[in-house]
């Protein structure tokens, strides 16, 4: 870097100009670059610090310079820069972090530059100390909640040997890889959200056995049947008051009405639920209704199944690294259950690498997101070898190294070694997979919390809203049925249409959340939120269960599901 260059850009002044790099080894070399910059009682720098406040030296300049030069600096800016050197610093960034944040004040000071010496010394200083609190906890191993046949029930598996894990829907129909985004026009959006209102009307009109849908905004004193979509009439909340439904094109050619729900004693309602109601619209301006039909489920997968032995699932949820440290100790003792009860097949969902975390906000890393993610896949596969076991990794859009979009497409920056490749699966976010014949749907979206958040209800005596929520999905059949989606979510409404729909219903369904964990049995799906495997600075919760596919046809199917437990990692 040419300190000239930076002086004649902009002719300010640049009190470090005097200061020229070692010729010789920075090692054997006294560099007294702090000299014009630190306080006298700091001016006697040890020698073994030499390499340290010359690399500092060199970082400093090309901070200035890329901060008052702006593209003239090196290829990738500050961040580029900062990156080069890392693997240099960790060692001996940490006990000059003081004398840094005082020479960039210094810097501050005499050049008129405003330096964020926080985003400085953070980047460049990673702690990788284990959490202690997580360290410290107690309840390891502590069953939560339960489901099915317990006692006596042995939890363990057999390495995988027996289980088959595929896509439910053929390989050309699923998301394998990764697509064209951040493009939409708002009639695409239209024609998506359309197709999905007449879709599920007409499965509503054979369900039901109705005759004819009429239009919402049509003015009638008789009661009349219609189909639409639930909306909110403004930005806010939904609530009893601002119910609007929108129509479908073919009868209602799109319009919208405002609902009056007085009448409706039993509703439960989310923004882009598609209902159908019977009721009267007298002026053609308020529709009031009498009657609530929701979707149906989808159809049982349809195959004859064959008789399979007992096989032990396992599923996970990131973060898998507490929120204070880096070093993923939870992952590790997942590891070591894995190689202990050596289950048949481990779902791990992300985040792997999460976006949240205090130490990626911060810049905190001194290697590349994808180099973290690669080193976590790398300690899974190989940690857990010896247990045979089939590991499907899910990405979620708050991994900080992969596309933020929804759907999300598998991870395709790792590359399994030969030996590992047949037990190792990359899925998209959602996904349909069997295992057996059995049928596992699953999604690392918190899809629980996102609705819960935006659902209106007054159902006396109904289930809890858990069960509300989770009936919800399954009838709409659709892995994100809100709309519009929250705010953290950024939606391809025609790969949602694509890839997003719920093919059939799910034997298990794994729908992670912040929310409390739980299994619920859910007309026959079994529903679970193995919670996060870490809260913060502690340790969370995972889950386990066993599956069993009896020989027969769909007509006198079982649930496959024989128990489930949460445990505490």
């Amino acid at each position: 870097m040419c300190l000239n260059s930076l002086r004649d850009h902009r002719n300010v002044p640049c009190p470090l100009q005097k200061i020229h790099a070692p010729r010789e080894s920075p090692l054997s070399a006294e560099v007294p670059i702090y000299s014009s910059l630190l306080p006298a009682s700091r001016q006697g720098i040890p020698r073994a610090s030499n390499i340290t406040n010359y690399i500092l030296k060199n970082l400093l300049l090309n901070y200035c310079h890329t901060a008052l030069v702006g593209n003239c600096g090196p290829p990738g800016g500050r961040f580029c820069f900062i990156m080069q050197i890392e693997r240099k610093i960790r060692s001996c960034m940490s006990p000059h972090q003081t004398i840094l944040s005082t020479i960039c004040a210094k810097i501050a000071n005499k050049t008129k530059i405003k330096i964020n010496v926080n985003s400085v010394a953070n980047i460049i200083c990673c702690s990788a100390t284990p959490s202690q609190k997580y360290s410290s906890r107690g309840n390891r191993g502590e069953v939560v909640t339960s489901y099915g046949e317990i006692q006596g029930t042995t939890w363990s598996g057999g390495s995988g040997g027996n289980a088959t894990v595929e896509l439910l829907v053929p390989q050309e129909e699923a998301l394998t890889k990764t697509y064209k985004f951040m493009f939409q026009r708002l009639t695409d959006i239209r024609d998506v959200v359309s197709s999905k209102i007449e879709d599920l009307g007409e499965l509503l009109k054979n369900h039901f056995h109705i005759e004819e849908f009429s239009s919402v905004s049509f003015p009638a004193q008789e009661t009349v049947t219609v189909l639409g979509q639930i909306a909110c009439d403004s930005n806010g909340k939904l609530n009893s008051k601002s119910v609007i439904l929108e129509g479908d094109r073919e009868h209602s050619t799109g319009m919208n009405v405002p609902v009056d729900l007085t009448e409706l004693k039993d509703y439960s309602l989310f923004p882009g639920q598609v209902v159908v109601m019977e009721g009267t619209n007298s002026t053609g301006r308020k529709f009031v209704p009498t009657k609530l039909y929701e979707s149906g489920f989808c159809s049982q997968w349809c195959d004859v199944f064959t008789d399979c032995p007992q096989q032990m699932v396992l599923a996970a949820c990131g973060p898998f690294t507490t929120s204070d440290s880096i070093t993923y100790d939870a992952l590790k003792d997942l590891i070591d259950i894995i190689n202990r009860d050596r289950p048949d097949v481990c779902i791990l969902l992300g985040p792997f690498l999460d976006a949240k975390h205090e130490q990626i906000e911060n810049l905190q890393l001194t290697v590349t997101f994808e180099d973290v993610f690669k080193r976590c896949l790398k300690m899974i596969t190989e940690g857990t070898r010896s247990s045979g076991s089939h590991l499907v990794f899910v990405p979620s859009y708050r991994d900080v190294h992969h596309h933020p979009i929804y759907p999300q497409p598998p991870f395709n920056c790792f590359e399994p070694s030969k030996e590992d490749r047949q037990r190792i699966h990359f899925v998209a976010d959602p996904c349909t997979l069997t295992v057996n014949g059995i049928v596992l749907g699953m999604t690392s979206t918190d899809l629980l919390f996102h609705m819960g958040s935006e659902e209106i209800s007054s159902t006396p005596g109904a289930p809890d809203r858990f069960t509300r929520i989770l009936k919800h999905i399954l009838t709409q059949q659709s892995y994100y049925p809100l709309y519009p989606p929250n705010e953290d979510l950024n939606i391809d409404y025609e790969s949602l249409y694509s890839y997003a729909c719920m093919p059939v219903t799910p034997d298990i369904f794994i729908i992670p959340s912040e929310l409390r964990y739980f299994i619920k049995d859910v007309s026959g799906c079994i529903c679970i939120n193995p919670g996060r495997l870490t809260k913060g600075q502690v340790g969370g919760t995972y889950s386990r269960f066993l599956i069993k596919r009896e020989a027969g046809g769909p007509e006198g199917r079982k649930a496959p599901c024989i128990s489930a437990q949460v445990v505490r990692i």
